[in-house]
């Protein structure tokens, strides 16, 4: 535990390869008292759980360069604290970081360990185990009552990073926060009294506010479900139309194109016989062809030659599947922006760099992010996208070329996890005071 924070317990890493000790830590500020730098920081000490917040505060002990597990060097603030360890309270040494991701929200390096303890490797909480209910009675006092908005996550994974964050984020402001399985709802059309059932008969017809996280082979059904609570009177932070405007590529990239958003050069045809004036109307190969209907990165093909992209091409269009064929745009060297835009603003934007040997930048498939900072023309190009498309949460792509920033796709459910991870931002805490501003919410004042 640490006292001096009122930190009443924590779960911490025993980690004798690393030097220094680690906690995690968010919403870092260095301010002064004197002439002395000071720290303000967030600890949420328990895993999967930012409903309990704990400011502190501490004397800046040094800044030092640290490489993190993926071998990337940043520089992080060092504090001194005093802990406790059974019966025993030392001071330690410990850089503030973000541990998110990680699955422990503390990692206890050899200084700590020095002369003090041996460590047995093969061993787990020799000095106590807390229970779910142990660590329930620690924090009762960090609690907060519900006091708040009825708000509902409609997706099909509660254990999805992004779903998990906007649940805690919605607890920690007060709300109560519900996880609706898409599947498992279902609708009954009337004009008196329309309902929204779960599974077991349970009318669910009181949300104030949706958030839709719709994953795109449950599109069609998750929007009939949006329509229906929209008419039911529930605000929807992004609703059925929007959504489905940005599922639809070529919809979207006709949206664009009409509104002088550029774009890299696209190219749609039916025929087979159209396929070679295709090609060249995307100024030739190497060229991209994506499928209509792919997320995150599948269903995006690079053809190197013009043979490549005519047998490809025909392939698909053998089969009748949709695809669009997009110019590739060398200098983008394998990376992109995503730009995440909540009601009209670029919150957040980070950029993503290709694994080796992949020609897109995608999280999902190896790549790595990093934060950036964007040109007033890519926030200008990113806001009037989500804009075209009528969506108040959107994850913009744009890539640099010599011709300037171009739109490649918005993204109607973007991910938390890549760019909070990035920018060390609140992307969760944003969205939900996005739903507090359009329903005209405030605290109430303790």
């Amino acid at each position: 535990m640490f006292e001096t924070f009122g930190i009443p317990a924590i779960k911490a890493r025993v980690d004798s390869g690393a030097k220094t000790s680690s906690i995690q830590a968010n919403k870092i500020k260095i301010f002064f008292k004197d002439t002395e730098e000071w720290v303000r920081f967030h600890v949420n000490p328990i895993q999967d759980n930012r409903s309990i917040n704990i400011s502190c505060e501490a004397k800046v002990h040094a800044k030092r360069s640290v490489k993190s597990s993926m071998g990337i060097s940043e520089e992080r603030i060092v504090i001194k604290a005093p802990v406790s360890l059974g019966d025993n309270v030392f001071d330690i040494e410990l850089t503030l970081a973000n541990r998110d991701s990680m699955e422990f929200r503390m990692l206890l390096g050899r200084e700590a360990l020095n002369e003090r303890y041996l460590v047995n490797s093969s061993a787990n909480y020799l000095l106590a185990q807390y229970s779910k209910e142990d660590m329930d009675k620690k924090y009762a006092a960090f609690h907060k009552e519900k006091t708040g908005l009825k708000i509902a996550v409609l997706a099909s994974n509660p254990e999805l990073f992004s779903n998990k964050r906007i649940v805690e984020s919605g607890r920690a402001r007060g709300h109560e926060m519900v996880f609706l399985n898409v599947e498992q709802a279902y609708m009954k059309f009337d004009a008196k009294e329309p309902q929204i059932r779960y599974r077991g008969g349970n009318i669910i017809d009181q949300f104030d506010a949706i958030i839709p996280r719709i994953k795109p082979s449950v599109t069609f059904y998750a929007c009939a479900l949006l329509r229906q609570f929209d008419a039911m009177g529930t605000y929807c932070l992004n609703a059925a139309d929007a959504i489905t405007q940005s599922r639809d590529k070529l919809l979207a990239t006709q949206l664009f194109a009409k509104n002088d958003l550029h774009i890299p050069i696209t190219g749609f045809a039916n025929s087979p016989l159209d396929t070679k004036d295709l090609i060249k109307m995307v100024n030739g190969a190497p060229l991209i062809i994506k499928l209509l209907e792919s997320t995150q990165g599948k269903g995006v093909v690079l053809a190197e030659t013009t043979k490549a992209a005519e047998s490809v091409i025909n392939a698909f269009k053998s089969v009748k599947t949709n695809i669009l064929v997009q110019e590739y745009v060398k200098e983008a060297n394998g990376q992109d922006i995503r730009c995440f835009v909540v009601n009209g603003k670029v919150v957040a934007s980070m950029q993503r760099q290709a694994a080796k040997g992949e020609f897109r930048a995608n999280i999902h498939q190896g790549g790595t992010a990093s934060k950036i900072k964007i040109t007033p023309e890519e926030r200008k190009l990113a806001i009037k996208a989500a804009k075209i498309l009528d969506l108040p949460v959107a994850g913009v792509d744009i890539i640099r070329s010599n011709k300037g920033p171009l739109l490649l796709e918005v993204n109607s459910s973007p991910g938390l996890e890549g760019i909070e991870n990035a920018t060390g931002l609140d992307i969760a805490n944003i969205m939900i005071e996005a739903i507090e501003k359009k329903l005209k919410f405030k605290h109430q004042l303790v």
